[in-house]
């Protein structure tokens, strides 16, 4: 009777520098992506994709057909968060940058890469600082991610007053923003949470009447085919109304 063979491997590095010469390759190439709001061009490899993802094996089945296909549009994921994805893919391994990890970990999130997510997570709690707290905060409630969430919180409970002056506090949804007012262990007086929760309502009035106005340039232009705004211009949303009318103690 035979015995069964052996597995034998050969050295890692030089297999993984191969594939990462590929990342990005228009050579040998049969699909191209144009993502994020810069529309840059990214070339890639329909079975290595369709192989180590099933949102690309979905994305990059049958129908497109065989040959290079019509360029893949991909808008809400920035350049640079798609290349580290498509890294992690091609490799198994991922550089990660602070001013980037997020959206790295957004879009594996979306993308159903667990291991990559993982990663991402281990990287931001190493990384977490002031600036980049509430940025966190939010990926972590807008996607569920409860462990992320709570470092998040006890964060900025150990460092509040630093934290309500960036621009990610301003930035936080209303759900994003309660789950933080609910803490009892913030390093703020009332009343400088008051001024902070005020300044945050205001900041999501501004930027919805400039969205309205922008909706609203739209339709007198030739780009008012597309789908109406459907916000008045200058309403502030029902959620930032509570915060508005806080009274200060």
């Amino acid at each position: 009777m035979e015995t069964p063979g052996l597995v034998v491997h050969g050295e890692a590095a030089p297999f993984s520098t191969a594939l990462r010469s590929l990342l990005n390759n228009p050579q040998y190439s049969d699909v191209c992506f144009v993502v994020g709001q810069e529309r840059q061009e990214v070339f890639a490899h329909r079975c290595l994709l369709a192989c180590r993802c099933n949102f690309f094996q979905r994305l990059l089945g049958p129908k497109l057909g065989s040959g290079m296909p019509s360029p893949v549009v991909l808008s809400t994921v920035p350049a640079e968060a798609f290349l580290a994805v498509l890294e992690f893919l091609y490799t198994n391994s991922v550089r990660l940058h602070r001013h980037s990890v997020l959206e790295v970990l957004t879009a594996a999130i979306e993308y159903g890469l667990e291991e990559l997510r993982e990663l991402c997570l281990e990287f931001v709690v190493k990384v977490l600082d002031v600036e980049l707290v509430c940025e966190a905060l939010q990926v972590a409630v807008t996607f569920g991610l409860g462990p992320l969430q709570e470092r998040c919180i006890a964060f900025i409970e150990a460092h509040s007053q630093e934290a309500l002056r960036t621009r990610g506090f301003l930035e936080l949804s209303a759900p994003a923003l309660l789950s933080l007012l609910r803490s009892d262990k913030l390093r703020v007086d009332e009343a400088e949470l008051v001024l902070a929760a005020r300044s945050w309502a205001r900041v999501g009035a501004v930027e919805q009447i400039v969205e309205a106005w922008k909706c609203h340039a739209l339709r007198r232009g030739d780009a008012a085919r597309g789908a109406p705004c459907r916000r008045r211009r200058g309403t502030l949303p029902r959620e930032h109304h509570c915060f508005l009318d806080l009274p200060f103690k």
